[in-house]
């Protein structure tokens, strides 16, 4: 059977900064891979107009996908307007079951804009509904009923809303795919003075800082992807962890993490 894994993020460029190293590892274990925003990027700019930019940032994103291989999704909404809501659950529940991944990397509940903590909301709930029968759904698409682990990327300033920092349950080694972080950041051309203006962000040095940030937390890698794995309750067993258990050495678990949400109930 095929073994897919799937990014939703919520902007172009998102899955670039914190997830598109563990996309590429899961691709050379022979998973597919698949990349989504959810927002347009219709924000992303302070020389466009609307149409304008929505095109450009399109093109950017699907440039990135290329780069690594991976199946371009097209976008649902506007940015600014990723809201927890049944008219955009119910378009984002069909590509998921479309997709039926193994694997989801997602938004956590935590970070400093409520578009990428509502775009995990969405995917958390999309996947959830994968197999219910009479789920909203347009276009309808037939439900999955196969088992999904989903696990939420670190947010991009590495703290929560309230700036509490948040720890990763596990490491993903991501410095053989340094390259193609770079090369598909650089797909995104008119972000480069965008975040510069409004957020005082180097871009690629930034993601690069990011990453060794990680992997100096990880104790074992230079440069690394930290992620949090999702309850397994209706989505899959309890031990069920399929991106460490693909990835080997190239993953590791945060024993320190694990031990402080450890609940016997389960074992």
């Amino acid at each position: 059977m095929k073994k897919t894994a799937f990014a939703i993020a919520s902007h172009p460029d998102d899955i670039d900064y914190m997830m598109a190293g563990t996309l590429v590892a899961l691709k050379d274990v022979g998973y597919e891979i698949h990349y989504m925003n959810v927002a347009n990027g219709s924000c992303g700019t302070n020389q466009y107009d609307h149409e304008t930019i929505i095109k450009m940032r399109r093109e950017e994103a699907k440039n990135s996908a290329e780069v690594i291989g991976a199946h371009f999704h097209e976008s649902l909404t506007d940015d600014l307007e990723v809201f927890y809501t049944k008219e955009l659950l119910e378009r984002l529940i069909p590509v998921v079951r479309e997709v039926n991944p193994e694997i989801i990397l997602t938004h956590g509940p935590y970070d400093y804009m409520e578009d990428h903590i509502n775009c995990g909301r969405l995917a958390v709930t999309a996947a959830f509904a994968r197999g219910m029968t009479p789920a909203p759904c347009v276009p309808q698409i037939s439900p999955v009923n196969s088992k999904v682990t989903v696990y939420h990327s670190m947010p991009h300033s590495i703290t929560d809303q309230l700036r509490r920092p948040v720890i990763p349950g596990l490491f993903v080694d991501v410095e053989d795919a340094l390259e193609l972080k770079k090369q598909m950041l650089g797909c995104h051309v008119s972000q480069e003075a965008w975040l510069g203006t409004s957020q005082g962000s180097a871009f690629i040095n930034d993601m690069m800082e990011r990453c060794r940030y990680f992997g100096k937390l990880s104790g074992k890698y230079k440069f690394a992807e930290g992620w949090v794995r999702h309850s397994h309750v209706g989505f899959c067993d309890p031990s069920d962890d399929p991106l460490t258990k693909a990835l080997g050495e190239k993953a590791k678990i945060n024993e320190q993490f694990e031990a402080s949400i450890k609940i016997d109930f389960w074992d």
